[in-house]
């Protein structure tokens, strides 16, 4: 008969294999595997710290990169923008290497008439009505709506009022009033559509530089990069353009002027322009279009024609 004596020795036994089961197994860990386990685990922490290593030498490169280019802006670019009036123009996209920019450009010698940040809702599909309302109420005297886009995109209306008031207008026709030039960017900047650098621009220019970004990748993103290349248009039928841009792909403005044989002939881009490397090319590719009428793709994306143009002489 089974009894409670007989229980308590079974569950002795099962318990007893066990530690000894446990002691046998640590005992061949404690050999081959465990050896071969701590190989793994040296080998592993050499690659982390080869890989480690490689990520510092690449961040100073990088970084040695920049300062030579800095170093040879101060060579370069002086004097060779003096006299120029150059306006700069920053969409929502491009704000982090704007003060990027527009350093090299000083640096150039070119007097910043102004500098006008478009803002989101500028962009925004859902203003697109309002846009062409704005346009036709902010007209003043020398700064009529005649002649502007008639095909209901309010962007598009929008830059070309503003590009008209912004740049120099062709010879022979009414120059723009500085009052009148005020009143539409008060227009614009009261809606929140722009705000303006101390709320002063000092007059037209005879070039732009346009700074953008990535491309935008929101529900209505293929909107906004189309009223992003609107804008480049507008102000291009005007002026001399120079689209300082980050990256070359996506369908952001600088992949779009590039794939367009049509812009691709009058706009430089730049696509590195958020490096120290690519904002001195963008003040040299204005230096392009001023002197030479000729535009260029420049930096290190897709369909870039050369790292930077020719210098001038």
């Amino acid at each position: 008969m089974i009894n409670f004596r007989y229980h308590v020795v079974s569950l002795t036994a099962v318990f007893l294999a066990l530690a000894i089961g446990l002691v046998v197994g640590t005992a061949a860990l404690n050999g081959p595997v465990a050896d071969s386990l701590e190989g793994q685990v040296t080998g592993l922490r050499k690659d982390n710290q080869y890989w480690r290593q490689q990520v510092n030498n690449m961040e100073k490169q990088v970084r040695l990169e920049e300062e030579f280019a800095e170093e040879m802006s101060q060579v370069v670019l002086p004097t060779t923008l003096t006299g120029r009036r150059v306006l700069l123009v920053t969409l929502p996209n491009g704000r982090a290497h704007t003060e990027g920019v527009l350093k090299k450009l000083q640096q150039a010698g070119a007097t910043i008439t102004g500098r006008v940040d478009l803002q989101d809702k500028f962009i925004n599909p859902d203003n697109n009505s309002n846009l062409l309302e704005l346009a036709v109420t902010a007209a003043r005297p020398t700064a009529q709506t005649t002649g502007l886009p008639g095909n209901g995109h309010g962007v598009e209306t929008s830059s070309a009022l503003l590009a008209s008031v912004l740049l120099d207008r062709t010879p022979g026709t009414t120059p723009v009033s500085d009052a009148d030039r005020r009143a539409v960017l008060a227009a614009y900047n009261n809606a929140g559509y722009l705000t303006t650098d101390n709320n002063k621009v000092t007059g037209s220019a005879e070039a732009v530089v346009v700074v953008s970004g990535q491309p935008y990748i929101d529900k209505d993103s293929d909107k906004r990069d189309e009223s992003v290349v609107k804008i480049a248009e507008q102000f291009d039928r005007t002026g001399s353009i120079v689209v300082a841009g980050n990256g070359s792909a996506g369908g952001n403005l600088v992949s779009v002027v590039r794939g367009d044989p049509v812009l691709a002939q009058t706009i430089s881009t730049v696509d590195n322009a958020n490096t120290v490397q690519g904002q001195l090319v963008t003040a040299l590719a204005l230096v392009q279009q001023l002197t030479e009428k000729k535009a260029g793709q420049y930096g290190v994306g897709d369909n870039a024609t050369s790292l930077l143009p020719r210098l001038p002489q």
